[in-house]
């Protein structure tokens, strides 16, 4: 099925992999959001469950192999082209998972991958879904109010 363009929508999976206070994010190498900071994910195969996709999709991106926990989120992405057609839809069914082997490295679908800790995330362009999936599962800064005395 094509990415562009679909004549359904595509699942996919994402995976946060935390390492004590840090969280592992990737600079996206394809779009949609090429050149954007997201969690390692991608697309999940025929035959295949998402938490294997998860943890195949971590390994692949990162060069880490990962223990998939728990089920954190399941995310709409649509994006419209100027005309109003869809151009992407995605479903994403994000997991949290822990490292247990291999070497932190960027290498396929990401330009670069880091630690970095919830503090942080403010610092990097992320992708607007990944910023969506921060603020459902609380890990987005919370910004004070600014309420008026009366």
């Amino acid at each position: 099925m094509r990415r562009e363009y679909p004549s359904r929508p595509i699942v996919g999976v994402g995976i946060l992999i935390r390492q004590g206070e840090e969280y592992l994010i990737i600079r996206r190498a394809s779009e949609p959001d090429k050149g954007l900071w997201a969690i390692p994910g991608g697309l999940v195969e025929v035959g295949e469950g998402v938490k294997e996709a998860a943890a195949r999709e971590a390994q692949e991106e990162t060069g880490l192999e990962v223990e998939v926990t728990e089920l954190l989120d399941v995310i709409d992405k649509i994006i419209r082209d100027d005309s109003g057609r869809i151009k992407y839809h995605f479903i994403i069914v994000d997991f949290m998972a822990t490292p247990k082997g291999g070497v932190m490295k960027a290498s396929s679908d990401a330009l670069e991958a880091r630690w970095v800790k919830k503090e942080e995330f403010e610092q990097y362009q992320l992708t607007e879904t990944f910023k969506m999936f921060l603020e459902h599962i609380g890990l987005w800064p919370q910004k004070p109010s600014q309420s008026k005395e009366l």
